[in-house]
């Protein structure tokens, strides 16, 4: 998935505790699907952001020359405006897009 082009929000906001129960019936369920699901995406993100950083990288590079790479400065600044991992992964959920399942029990969403 393409995290950049999600509209999820930028920051927290305020939600109903109804709207997490939906799926699971279960608050603390679905706090562990989001927790789970935020690691994935912070991974994923961490991943692609050292491989567009390595592009840029080289071993006879000074410490100056290192802090005035301006490719590295613009792609730190991209990824600091994509959305926070949970708040990825909340919109996510709300929007239907998590598959999960509970071993326990017969239900599959």
């Amino acid at each position: 998935m393409d995290y950049k082009k999600v509209k999820a929000d930028d920051t927290a906001i305020t939600r109903k505790i109804r709207d997490f129960n939906r799926g699971t019936n279960n608050l603390y369920e679905t706090v562990a699907i989001l927790s789970k699901r935020a690691d994935q995406i912070e991974t994923d993100l961490k991943v692609e952001l050292d491989e567009k950083v390595q592009e840029f990288y080289s071993p006879t590079d000074t410490l100056d020359e290192v802090f005035e790479n301006r490719e590295q400065i613009e792609i730190a600044r991209f990824y600091e405006k994509v959305p926070k991992p949970s708040l990825l992964a909340t919109w996510e959920y709300m929007n239907d897009r998590i598959y999960f399942r509970n071993p326990i029990t017969t239900d599959n969403f």
